[in-house]
């Protein structure tokens, strides 16, 4: 893998300096989000945890998230927690054809973002985030400039790609191939093989709900969940607004993969919500109230086809923890509770009673949705969608992904569910000017093993985040993980891999169900330029070996010039 131009040998800058620009285009688990066309009252107790709640509790099955060891010497039989145990199976994985092409894959006329946020009262806009001493990473856009506009050599050529990576595409542990290169500046295909093949996507589908998300919702929307005077009852409802990053830990044992988090992506504070309900409640002279909890956001049925209480909760608009039994869990694949939302009421009876408050009897699920115009007692706050989408992506947190498909769904008139979300993602994908020919989606988080997308449709989204025309999907490109370094690819590329020397170069977005294993992302090369690729694969090879094989055809990018 050695041949051609080395980490050491790198034109345009040296192998520091390009891992520090690809750092930057990684940047954090931040980004920046765009405006927001509604606006709203200021947040109140979305920063007073100091961190996520649900830690990788989806993240992907790359790096053993969510995957169990299968006995067989493989971990990540699930896609990032993708669900899928052993035995399960999508569609075909794509034939490789032997075609390279110069085509341009830049997406056709997009047209503007959708100005209108969901429906339903809880998508909303508060003013900017106050600034803080965390890191922030550069603006992906100038990164993005800076590694097209270095190099004086001309792009990598169909024949040189062919060439240098025709070693290691040979490798029997991939199996069946598919692959785009693209230059990421303008989405121009450099080199394909198999290229318009659809493919089992597994959770590299994450990357066409994000694009279609932030294209429909403005970056700085955040989801609200509120409490309003019931008056049918006499007593107050909790309403869902879709944030399942919700929290009822204390701010101190908040953990987003074990890392804490800064305000900008702190999650919603469950206690919080019941402080500001019980003062409202004590002004008025209650000391004890009705509770039910109002779920009417989403629609459809709550339990993804491969739903397994494990790599994904049931979806519902009203939970805390995304559903998990031990909310300070980190585990890859936490065991889910069964009725989330009933849990999420629960929690919040308890923490009223903390603040003296009774609640009478056992809350029950309202039989009528909340007014539009209830008195509002108290509400909270989550990150704004750009933030999620960041965390979505780099954990590969199947819960938040199809929480956010959802949004997606609501913003593009469709029903809050599964087929709503996936209708509305295909579609807006095709507003946007991506081809959709052999596009199946069935769901937002790429666990179902019916869905299918050809690898050169992953690099139009990729090129799509890179537009200029498009800064507010920058989110898609800071979200991603940093091979050796961050998310799911945290333990790929390492030093006994054979892909070591494109460690902090490629960020990129995995994805796993069993025999699928699917890689998206970018890589600098060795004149500095910035490709966009996406390999997918079938294969019976072991999860492990599968992925480090994948890992050793990106790396061969990163190491030559291609010319």
């Amino acid at each position: 893998m050695r041949a051609g131009a080395g980490s050491g040998n790198r034109r345009g800058g040296t192998a520091a300096g390009l891992f520090g620009a690809a750092l930057l285009v990684a940047g954090t688990v931040l980004g920046t989000g765009g405006a927001y066309a509604q606006p709203s009252p200021t947040p109140t107790g979305s920063s007073s945890p100091g961190g996520r709640s649900t830690g990788n509790a989806q993240g992907d099955e790359d790096e053993g998230n969510g995957r169990r060891d299968d006995g067989k010497g493989g971990k990540g039989d699930r896609d990032d927690r993708d669900g899928h145990r052993p035995g399960h199976h999508g569609s075909e994985s794509p034939h490789p054809s032997t075609s390279a092409t110069g085509a341009t894959g830049a997406p056709g006329n997009p047209g503007a973002p959708a100005a209108a946020g969901p429906t339903g009262g809880t998508a909303t806009t508060p003013p900017a985030a106050k600034p803080t001493g965390a890191v922030r990473p550069a603006p992906a856009g100038t990164v993005l400039a800076a590694a097209a506009a270095g190099p004086d050599t001309g792009l990598p050529t169909a024949q040189g790609l062919q060439q240098a990576l025709a070693g290691v595409l040979a490798d029997k542990n991939l199996g069946t191939v598919g692959l785009a290169v693209a230059d990421a500046s303008d989405g121009q295909l450099l080199y394909g093989s198999g290229e318009n093949t659809a493919a089992t996507p597994a959770s590299t589908t994450k990357l066409a709900t994000s694009i279609a998300a932030l294209s429909l919702i403005p970056g700085d929307t955040r989801l609200t969940t509120r409490v309003v005077k019931n008056a049918a009852t006499g007593g107050i409802t909790l309403v869902g607004g879709g944030d399942p990053t919700l929290t009822a830990l204390p701010a101190d044992q908040v953990q987003i993969g074990g890392i804490p988090a800064d305000p900008d992506t702190a999650p919603a504070s469950l206690d919080a919500l019941a402080r500001q309900t019980a003062t409202a409640l004590k002004a008025a002279g209650a000391a004890s109230v009705v509770l039910d909890y109002d779920v009417s956001l989403y629609s459809g049925g709550l339990l993804h086809k491969n739903h397994d209480n494990e790599n994904i909760a049931a979806v519902t608009p009203l939970m805390v923890d995304e559903g998990k039994v031990d909310p300070k869990s980190i585990a890859d694949a936490p065991a889910r509770v069964g009725d989330p939302a009933g849990a999420a009421a629960e929690a919040f009876a308890a923490l009223l009673k903390a603040q003296g408050i009774t609640v009478q009897g056992k809350a029950k699920q309202a039989t009528t949705p909340a007014a539009a115009d209830a008195p509002v007692l108290g509400r909270v706050d989550s990150p704004t969608v750009a933030r999620l989408v960041e965390r979505m992506l780099t954990t590969s947190d199947n819960t938040l992904a199809e929480a956010i498909a959802r949004q997606a769904a609501l913003a593009a008139h469709q029903p809050a569910s599964f087929e709503g979300a996936a209708t509305a993602v295909t579609q807006e994908l095709a507003r946007l000017g991506v081809p959709t020919a052999g596009v199946v989606l069935n769901d937002g988080s790429g666990l179902h093993t019916g869905n299918a997308v050809p690898p050169v449709v992953l690099v139009k989204l990729l090129a799509l985040a890179a537009s200029a025309e498009h800064p507010t999907l920058r989110p898609v490109l800071t979200g991603l993980p940093i091979a050796g370094f961050t998310g799911t690819l945290g333990k790929r590329f390492g030093s006994t891999s054979g892909a070591a020397d494109a460690a902090g170069l490629v960020r990129a977005k995995t994805g796993s169900l069993s025999g699928v294993n699917t890689l998206a992302g970018t890589v600098v090369d060795a004149d500095g330029r910035l490709l966009s690729f996406a390999l997918m694969t079938r294969t019976t090879a072991p999860a492990d070996t599968a992925r480090t094989a994948m890992d050793r055809v990106i790396a061969r990018l990163a190491t030559c010039g291609c010319h």
